[in-house]
């Protein structure tokens, strides 16, 4: 995460699957100009455990009311997983200001396009699958923001503790989606 960071990111998520996830919350929560979510919260005690570690937003691969109601009650923002627009409408009435799709969706850029024509309050942010050569189009079809996840973080650079490849390609990255209108920041998950 901290290659991720010097190559540019400056919003992070740490999903609580990996080891001491709430140790590296509050770790990296600490930095300036660094906002850490939590991912893979499951239930409102994952919730409330990653607010009071430093989360200042909540991932998840399903929608739950219960959780959505906590991230809310603890004033961070919630981003359920949602793979239709059914779904994604029924997390956005529950209180959900950010719909991740989940899991990838092999339809690509055009679906967020299709999706928002009727339903264009949705703040759509699709993840797993995004990459160097797609992360611009998804926004150009409307995404609201894009995650980068295994196209970052090479599981081939990790076990070599490539760090710097990391670092270069994060930098690609922010690079390649900076000429579409209205980007400013992004997100990475560990």
């Amino acid at each position: 995460m901290t290659a991720a960071i010097q190559g540019g990111f400056r919003i992070v998520e740490f999903t609580l699957s990996i080891p001491d996830a709430l140790a590296l919350i509050e770790q990296f929560a600490g930095q300036r100009e660094v906002i850490v979510g939590a991912g893979t919260v499951l239930t409102a005690q994952d919730a409330a455990e990653a607010v009071r570690a430093g989360a200042k937003f909540l991932v998840s691969p399903v929608i739950d009311e219960a959780v959505i109601e906590q991230a809310a009650a603890q004033g961070v923002a919630m981003m359920p997983g949602c793979s239709t627009p059914t779904e994604m409408l029924r997390a956005h009435r529950a209180g959900a200001p950010l719909q991740k799709l989940f899991p990838e969706r092999a339809i690509g850029p055009r679906w967020i396009q299709q999706t928002l024509g009727p339903l264009p309050f949705l703040r759509i942010v699709p993840t797993s699958g995004v990459t160097l050569d797609n992360a611009a189009d998804y926004l150009r079809a409307g995404a609201f923001a894009v995650g980068f996840v295994n196209s970052l973080f090479d599981r081939q650079d990790i076990a070599e503790e490539n760090w710097s490849a990391i670092e270069q390609r994060a930098a690609r990255m922010l690079r390649s989606i900076r000429s579409v209108p209205g980007v400013s920041v992004s997100a990475v998950r560990a």
